[in-house]
């Protein structure tokens, strides 16, 4: 993940403008580099899968806004890369 640490951020930064990746809470910030990289850089499960595990770690371990913003930032990603592809 290290090598694509930078990348990983201006995904974040890109789906979420209004979040400075460095001022998220640090859960959030870690569950959506590793729901991205997984969803980017290894295609190890369908992507809703993934989004739905990140949610859930959000919800077990993020604020209460967590799970939403997770989704969110998950799902743009996610549609734009698969409305990229038709």
């Amino acid at each position: 993940m290290a090598d694509q640490l930078a990348e990983i951020d201006l995904l974040i930064y890109r789906y979420a403008p209004l979040w400075p990746v460095k001022q998220l809470p640090v859960i959030d910030r870690n569950i959506l580099r590793l729901a991205m990289l997984e969803i980017r850089f290894t295609h190890g499960a369908p992507n809703k899968v993934v989004i739905n595990e990140a949610v859930e770690l959000a919800k077990t371990f993020g604020s209460e806004n967590s799970p939403k913003f997770v989704n969110g930032v998950l799902g743009s990603m996610v549609d734009e890369m698969e409305g990229a592809l038709e």
